[in-house]
């Protein structure tokens, strides 16, 4: 298996910064909603750096399912599988749904979407 750095590289400084958006940024704009775009291009970049293979439908497959996650809080699947505990899947899963978020999702597809074509 090839690594490709270029996408490594954007995937390490992505995970920095979504990093410091959740320790460090308490707004109600850069963590509410930049941090949820971001993901699916960090989520992108993740991918690409180890996959050389071109899908052409990633940024769609990422959407369907940050959307999917999304679901799972709305309709408390940790809680009815007894995780609702679990930190970390608390953490990695979210816990309140909020149809903004995939708005945001939506919005980090169409970037991702838009540089696939150049």
């Amino acid at each position: 298996m090839k690594i490709n750095i270029k996408y490594l590289l954007a995937f390490i400084i992505l995970f920095l910064i979504e990093a410091g958006i959740a320790l460090f940024i308490n707004d109600r704009i850069i963590r509410t909603y930049i941090g949820d775009i971001l993901v699916i291009i960090l989520m992108y970049t993740f991918i690409k750096s180890f996959i050389k293979k071109d899908i052409r439908l990633l940024a769609i497959y990422l959407f369907a399912f940050a959307t999917f996650v999304e679901a799972i809080q709305l309709f408390n699947i940790l809680e009815l599988m007894g995780l609702h505990n679990n930190r970390i899947l608390s953490i990695i899963l979210g816990s309140t749904f909020d149809f903004k978020d995939i708005l945001c999702y939506l919005i980090g597809s169409i970037i991702l979407l838009i540089c696939d074509k150049r």
